[in-house]
């Protein structure tokens, strides 16, 4: 795995085990080495595919649930890019939690949704489709987060994720 996707991985799990410690301080039935392991491999098939194409996150969960046996671990692999169900994030925490996490972390930073989004449009955004792709899922993430917000207890819009704290 290249360093910079390295990096990504490993503050998307910060993210994700921010929100797992979160939701067991309230009482959750939560797998927090289960999310912390989702999160770093999340994009264990990105330079793959960027070299031999491919979908990362469906290449990515086969490679986990085949090396690891554990199909919830490779749930947050395989959904982190799309979700096409209702946002229950007691019942679909991990998933949820994997891509919330990886729309907070552009690059190695923890940012807003509206600037991980803005780059995603800047980076990506070569047609109108893939335009109205990257606004869908802008739409799911502030879905995400105020189900995760409102569950928590927390304004999660307004948390760092650096250091634990309100911003």
């Amino acid at each position: 795995m290249p360093e910079h996707i390295r990096a990504h991985s490993e503050q998307v799990a910060n993210v994700a085990i921010a929100l797992a410690e979160l939701g067991v301080q309230r009482g959750l039935d939560v797998s927090i080495e289960s999310i912390a392991s989702s999160a770093l491999l999340h994009d264990i098939a990105k330079a793959y595919t960027i070299e031999f194409g491919g979908d990362h996150a469906w290449i990515g969960g086969s490679i986990v649930l085949s090396e690891t046996g554990n199909p919830y671990v490779a749930q947050g692999v395989v959904h982190h890019v799309h979700w096409d169900w209702p946002v229950d994030s007691e019942l679909c925490f991990l998933p949820l939690a994997i891509i919330y996490a990886d729309k907070r972390v552009m690059h190695d930073s923890v940012v807003s949704l509206n600037e991980r989004f803005e780059d995603l449009v800047v980076r990506y955004g070569r047609n109108d489709r893939i335009i109205a792709n990257i606004m869908k899922a802008k739409v799911l993430a502030e879905q995400i987060e105020r189900a995760f917000s409102e569950q928590l207890g927390i304004s999660l819009h307004e948390y760092s994720f650096n250091s634990r704290r309100m911003v």
